[in-house]
């Protein structure tokens, strides 16, 4: 890995924002492409610390983190990346269901997707599904991801589909559902494409639903 690239993966590790702004500005400056920043440095350090999360050696805090300093070197190559018109790994509509105001998942799992390479459209919290409807419409994603925290709001996922099924989308679009009280057996009961338990583990399902 050039030197350049390892201290940016390193500084995202590390959670350490300034650190990641810094040699990103100074590795655009050296003339590398953003493509090779994101897809070199940015995307492969958001993998590390998922796979740190998944082996119980990061917590949610230092994923918080991490995504934060990622988010800062991603908006540095963003306006770099558009003009050069660089494939992303695709796009996703992702909220929080209608009912629940609870966004501290859905942010990272909007994170960790991001460092993974896809482009976000963030409706926020309590996202009715003729929401979804509109903005499957509006951005054409490859997926829509959902988040409940409360089994009273868990309703809305299902609600959801069936306002895609009615609008004749269903089939143009995956749908993926997490947050705390979502099981494997409810995403399968309301006919979702995939469930995750976490954010690192929802960027590597959307990754293997885009393949």
């Amino acid at each position: 890995m050039d030197e350049m690239l390892k201290t940016i993966f390193e500084g995202i590790v590390n959670g350490d924002a300034n650190s990641v702004k810094e040699n990103v500005q100074k590795a655009v400056d050296a003339g590398l492409s953003a493509e090779d920043i994101l897809k070199k440095g940015l995307v492969p350090a958001m993998a590390e610390v998922g796979d740190l999360f998944e082996k119980n050696e990061f917590f949610v805090p230092e994923m918080l983190i991490a995504a934060r300093a990622m988010q800062g070197g991603l908006a540095l190559l963003k306006p770099l990346l558009a003009s050069a018109d660089v494939q992303s790994a695709g796009s996703i509509v992702i909220a929080t269901v209608a009912g629940d105001l609870h966004d501290i998942g859905k942010n990272l799992v909007g994170m960790m997707l991001e460092g993974a390479g896809f482009d976000i459209y963030d409706l926020g919290t309590d996202a009715s599904p003729e929401q979804f409807v509109e903005a499957v419409k509006q951005h054409s994603p490859e997926i829509i991801a959902m988040s409940a925290l409360l089994t009273t709001t868990m309703p809305s996922m299902k609600n959801t589909i069936l306002a895609l099924e009615e609008a004749g989308l269903r089939d143009q679009v995956k749908v993926i559902i997490g947050g705390a009280p979502v099981t494997e057996d409810f995403a399968a009961d309301i006919g979702a494409d995939g469930f995750a338990m976490d954010a690192s583990r929802a960027a590597t399902l959307a990754k293997k639903l885009v393949e």
